[in-house]
């Protein structure tokens, strides 16, 4: 509607109207109630409007065309930009690692081929044959997500996934007992490396490139609160995911108690910690624990550590990234 200027009332007018803030009328002044009662019956507004001229009523009543509102190009434009937005997120999604549908999902299992995680509904569980291995795939450390067929629908976006869907991992795992084994048949002393919530794939795999790099025996990766072995992390490890061992586990917390129990030590890594790591001396099979940046190791990891060290830092910045402290931790193990 357009805007009034004082010039298109008299003077008596202009002081008798207002512009009403909540609509697009316009309202007289509260002193004028009869005035302003006349104007709410269909009767009274012809009469009133009647004692304007012609030009007034240009000015108050516009055209058709003139009362249409503007379309605003924004309102046009937005539902194009997510549908953009939503194909180029689609394009950009790498799917060479995922498989979906249910002959497909059941072929790989059978296969014995890497995977990093799996989701599905929950009918595929009233499937005997896809029970038996998703439940053995789950023990071996596989997540295994169960999600709303909608869900799914949006993971895959819109794929015919018949419930179920799978990340291929860019190396295999092996089980914890395999992972000692090697370990203590390969060093007299070896050196394990265990993750504790770090979900930055760019981390996993400088963590990983590191611990080869300084000769650690293995990799030990949470099934949940950790990236997988997606192909981020072999890209970011730069080969050295070829030449080291890596168990993905159910539960971290259990699996440093077996370790404990086969004469492993179990050190964690913390800003916080009274004992700095260049005090710390013993040499023994042992297990580092390095937490997330932001949060750190969780409490009640640290409950299970047998030491918690720091690095002691001499400038300004008050933490280090994860896969610096765990390449920094693992230079100094090594060349005590």
């Amino acid at each position: 509607m357009k805007k009034f200027s004082k010039n298109n009332f008299s003077g008596k007018d202009s002081k008798q109207y207002k512009k009403n803030s909540d609509s697009n009328f316009y309202s007289k002044d509260k002193n004028s109630s009869k005035k302003n009662n006349r104007f709410l019956s269909n009767s009274s507004k012809k009469r009133g409007i009647n004692n304007f001229n012609e030009n007034d009523k240009k000015e108050i009543i516009p055209s058709s065309s003139q009362r249409r509102k503007p379309i605003n190009k924004s309102n046009i434009e937005i539902p194009n930009k997510a549908q953009a937005i939503f194909r180029e997120t689609a394009n950009k999604k790498n799917y060479d690692d995922w498989i979906w549908g249910k002959h497909s999902v059941f072929e790989a299992l059978i296969s014995e081929r890497a995977i990093n995680r799996i989701w599905c509904t929950s009918e595929i569980f009233s499937s005997e044959k896809f029970y038996i291995l998703l439940k053995d795939l789950k023990s071996k450390g596989v997540l295994i997500e169960e999600v709303s067929w909608n869900r799914l629908s949006q993971l895959t976006f819109g794929a015919s996934h018949q419930g179920v869907a799978l990340q291929l991992a860019c190396s295999k795992t092996i089980s914890l007992q395999e992972l000692i084994d090697f370990s203590n048949k390969n060093s007299v002393n070896p050196i394990i490396l265990a993750l504790d919530g770090i979900t930055d794939p760019h981390n996993v795999g400088a963590i990983i490139r590191s611990a080869e790099a300084f000769n650690c025996k293995g990799i030990i990766i949470p099934q949940r609160r950790s990236a997988g072995l997606t192909g981020t992390v072999a890209k970011v490890a730069a080969g050295a995911l070829e030449h080291l061992p890596v168990s993905r586990v159910v539960n971290l917390n259990r699996a440093l108690e077996e370790l404990k129990k086969n004469g492993f030590l179990v050190i964690g890594l913390s800003g916080d910690a009274q004992l700095s790591i260049s005090k710390f001396h013993e040499k023994t099979p042992m297990v580092l624990v390095v937490g997330a940046e932001d949060k750190g190791i969780s409490l009640l990891t640290q409950k299970k550590c047998d030491f918690v060290l720091r690095i002691p830092l001499k400038g300004k910045t008050s933490s280090l990234n994860a896969s610096v402290a765990a390449a920094i931790s693992l230079f100094h193990f090594t060349n005590k």
